[in-house]
This record gives C-alpha cells, structure tokens and sequence, in this order.
C-alpha cells in the first residue's frame, strides 16, 4: 500500500503537467475534427496556415471578418480555420452551431482540450502558425478586432 502511495505521488505531476508550448521548428500534432457541416478535417501537408482561435471574442471578430472575404479565401491561401470549442455549454452549442453552418469559410470545430493544448495563445488575438513540410516555420498572433485578415498571410 505504501509503495502504491509513494507511485502515485511520484506519477502526479506527469499527469497534471501542462503542455509545452509549440515552437518553430516542432512538427504539427495531428489534428482531426469535423468542420461546422459536419464533414471530417484531416491536417494535410497542403495546408499552410493554420489559424487557430481559443476565445470566443476573438473567435466571433474573426468569423466576421473571415466571411467579409467570401468563400474560398482560406483555401487561396492554403489556411485551416480552427476554433476551440471544448468548454462550449450544450445549450450555446444549440444556438451557434445553425449560425456557424450559414459562414462561407469552413470552420473546423475542435471539441477536445488536448488538440490544441500546446498552441501559443494571446488573449484577445487567433493564433497564426504558418507550416512548410508539416512543420511550424513561424508563429504569429492576429487581433481580428485591429488588423485585417490578409496580413495572416
């Protein structure tokens, strides 16, 4: 019993420990989600941004702004919009899902707090990692509330 004890104390903070922070130069972890239709995202090395929000305010001026552009701005560009969505309630999941279906952009919906765990963050700001060759070449942070969208690229 003791010796389960001391192991469990011992394996604690593995558990608990938090996510290091993606870099330049790290590989991408595999995403996969369903976007707002409900139609499977895959990461591909096609991609070569991907756009990455974790708070609803920047999430919702984003999406504005997104769909000022119309459809098929992101994949001339070769960007993936993702939103992190794991904390969202049931009932506002009710509400803004029919809203986010009528955007053109394909938003990819990720409802699990370990996909994204390891992305840089800046409150109020999307989190822009610009990849080449499944890697991360550049990390940068859009306030779609001050900046346009063309500048992500």
């Amino acid at each position: 019993m003791r010796r389960l004890l001391i192991l469990a104390l011992l394996l604690l903070p593995l558990i608990a420990a938090p996510a290091v922070p993606l870099a330049v130069g790290d590989a991408v972890p595999a995403i996969t989600a369903k976007d707002q239709q409900g139609a499977d995202f895959i990461l591909t090395t096609n991609i070569q941004f991907l756009l990455v929000a974790t708070e609803m305010a920047s999430a919702k001026a984003a999406n504005h702004k997104l769909a000022e552009q119309g459809a098929g701005f992101l994949e001339k560009h070769s960007a993936a919009w993702l939103m992190d969505i794991h904390t969202m309630p049931a009932v506002a999941r009710w509400f803004a899902f029919p809203k986010m279906r009528k955007y053109p952009q394909r938003i990819i919906l990720v409802d699990s707090a370990a996909t994204l765990a390891a992305v840089p963050v800046q409150p109020g700001c999307v989190t822009v990692l610009a990849l080449s060759s499944g890697r991360i070449r550049k990390i940068s942070f859009w306030n779609p509330e001050q900046m346009p969208v063309t500048g992500c690229f």
